[in-house]
């Protein structure tokens, strides 16, 4: 069993990862101003860090495990506020979080197959907060093994 969430979390790693370095490529290629090139940058090294921990991981590496960690828990957080914003997914994710307004609203919104980085020093008027439950959940079975 153990095997088998290893090589699911390796090949969502993998195919997450692979499609964010392309993607963080398409951004990069057409120079365009140092703050775009800088968070393109960023994305590029982090997607290629879940790629090669993903690769490491289905290989059954004790440093693989060690890097897929390191990489779910890069996936963990989801900040969107006028302030500051990050997030980071890589393969799927399941992210349950609350709108900050006037009333609180719970929300949860997930997606397999895709990959998807922000990060800003700015972002939208409401605020919202959460944890990608999918991450958390890899990041056990990583950890727990």
């Amino acid at each position: 069993m153990r095997l088998i969430l290893f090589r699911l979390i390796g090949i969502l790693e993998i195919a997450g990862g692979f499609y964010g370095v392309v993607a963080a490529l398409r951004r990069l290629l057409p120079l365009g101003s140092p703050h775009e090139s800088v968070v393109a940058l960023i994305a590029l090294a982090l997607f290629g860090f879940v790629l090669v921990a993903g690769v490491l991981l289905i290989d059954n590496s004790e440093r693989g495990v060690r890097m897929s960690r390191w990489a779910q828990l890069l996936q963990l957080p989801l900040i969107a506020t006028p302030i500051f914003s990050y997030a980071l997914h890589s393969g799927a994710f399941v992210n349950v979080y609350a709108t900050l307004q006037f009333a609180t609203r719970l929300g949860i919104d997930w997606h397999v197959g895709s990959q998807g980085f922000l990060l800003a020093a700015g972002g939208p008027a409401v605020s919202r907060l959460g944890i990608n439950l999918l991450a958390l959940l890899s990041w056990l079975v990583l950890k727990l093994r």
